[in-house]
């Protein structure tokens, strides 16, 4: 639904205000590396820093690559790679939380392998804050963390935050004497499957809080339920018209997007509001730390509640007909039409405050070329501002052609997954190949230039479901119809 110039120009300068406002806290992932998680067993490294150019920057001199996707066959460990990600994001997001007391720590290890097993998993990400480079990393068996540290690297020096091991904890020279004290007390009370970095945030340490919110706010997956982030963008109404454009622009016959709000959700949203609130007073008048434990547990239970009444709100779609405008759930649009509905919402969230959209099979249900024009949202300053990043996982071929003349991945944007005779994992990039600028990448991708591809037999996949005897022969009729 069209609204008035003023109104358009008052939420375009909201949007910028905020924009402003949130770049200092902006980060970026310069890479992440894995061993020893599902399909993985040596260690991965995949590299969000640029290697033929300049790359773009989280406005300090730490750069990175806006785009990274990962191409190979079915079950190569394309997925197994996002879910080491998020893995390790749940573990810090949660660990303090759902860590049983006295239990050890469920992990995925590599199983084709017996070392596997006795063997930690390993997670690092390397991060750019505010300017300053962070490495923060952990490793886990089935009896809790093993190890687990932070450095950070202001003026390209590295400085240890804390150092984690079975010996204790090991904090850095610059750490202070009250901070000392706190980390002292902290170390007592991180049971051996709990993350220090989960339990060192809660209690408001400034020396960790930069990566912990990097991962509990600046990382985000997209998941079935992204559709519950576009209805919350719907409700809000200088975003509805960007909502309905993304989906119109897609030529799905779309005009126009309605949400309708159920009781329960309305009643949820004034909770929630009122427990942040009561929260952000308590706070600020510096409240007894058990009344401060309690209001967050009540504004983690609202948010809750928030999110499950959120599901009775339902959204119609407005399209042309011959007989005029019709309105349509959203069940029974297609595949595509709900995928990109889901789609929507994280998108112009993470393009509006910067972060990391992570998507696993991006191509699912999405038509190549809406897949090209996400992935050129991320690459275009004008579109992404803040300096998000999209890192995706697909089996689209095209997008390492062209759109509109123009490359739609750039070379050090790409990366493969192949499995090897043991079944492990190998993650290695584009840029290993050397391709040139103007090479046909997607036609050397298909004929097996880079590998990471399925090496298929058409004999042996035609004998494979051939039948066998003939029709006649025990064959039922309703198999062949």
């Amino acid at each position: 639904m069209a609204r008035s110039n003023q109104e358009s120009d008052f939420a375009f300068h909201k949007r910028t205000r905020r924009r402003e406002r949130r770049r200092e806290g902006i980060g970026v992932l310069l890479s992440f590396r894995v061993a020893n998680h599902l399909s993985i067993h040596a260690e991965q490294q995949l590299a969000l820093t640029p290697v033929y150019d300049a790359g773009v920057s989280d406005g300090t001199e730490l750069r990175c690559v806006p785009v990274a996707a990962v191409f190979g066959p079915n079950a190569a460990g394309k997925s197994n790679l996002v879910d080491a990600l998020r893995w390790m994001a749940r573990m810090v997001r949660g660990s303090h939380d759902a860590a049983v007391p006295g239990g050890g720590v469920e992990r995925t290890p590599f199983v084709l392998d017996p070392t596997g097993i006795a063997e930690p998993s390993w997670y690092v990400a390397d991060l750019g804050l505010g300017g300053v480079r962070y490495t923060y990393g952990f490793s886990v068996d089935g009896h809790g963390v093993r190890e687990e540290w932070l450095f950070s690297y202001p003026l390209g020096r590295k400085r240890v935050v804390f150092q984690r091991t079975n010996d204790g904890i090991k904090l850095g020279s610059d750490v202070g004497a009250r901070e000392r004290e706190l980390f002292s007390l902290i170390e007592d009370i991180t049971a051996p499957n709990v993350l220090l970095l989960s339990v060192a945030a809660r209690s408001r340490q400034d020396a960790v809080l930069p990566v912990f919110n990097w991962f509990t706010t600046q990382l985000r997956f997209m998941t079935h339920v992204s559709a519950l982030t576009t209805m919350r963008r719907l409700a809000e109404g200088d975003t509805h018209d960007r909502v309905v454009s993304l989906l119109r622009e897609a030529d799905l016959g779309i005009e126009d997007v309605v949400l309708e709000r159920s009781e329960e959700s309305a009643h949820a949203e004034r909770l929630l509001a009122q427990t942040e609130q009561e929260l952000r007073r308590a706070v600020a008048s510096d409240a007894e730390s058990e009344a401060i434990h309690n209001l967050r547990k009540a504004v983690r239970d609202a948010q809750l509640l928030h999110t499950r009444a959120r599901q009775r709100d339902r959204v119609h779609f407005i399209q042309k007909s011959r007989a005029g405008e019709v309105k349509l759930p959203l069940a029974v649009q297609s595949a595509g039409t709900q995928a990109l509905f889901r789609y929507a919402g994280p998108l112009l969230s993470v393009l509006d405050s910067g972060g990391v959209m992570v998507v696993d099979e991006i191509d699912a249900s999405l038509h190549p070329l809406i897949t090209a024009h996400i992935v050129k949202l991320f690459r275009s300053q004008s579109t992404n501002p803040c300096g998000a990043q999209l890192l995706l996982t697909t089996h689209d071929a095209t997008l390492l052609g062209k759109l509109g003349g123009e490359d739609v991945l750039e070379r050090d944007q790409v990366w493969f997954v192949e499995k090897d005779e043991a079944g492990a994992t190998t993650l290695f990039p584009l840029s290993d190949f050397r391709p040139r600028k103007d090479e046909n990448r997607e036609r050397r991708y298909l004929g097996g230039s880079y590998g990471a591809v399925p090496f298929v037999s058409d004999e042996r996949f035609e004998a494979a479901v051939a039948v066998r005897g003939g029709c006649g022969d025990g064959t039922p009729e309703e198999a062949v119809r």
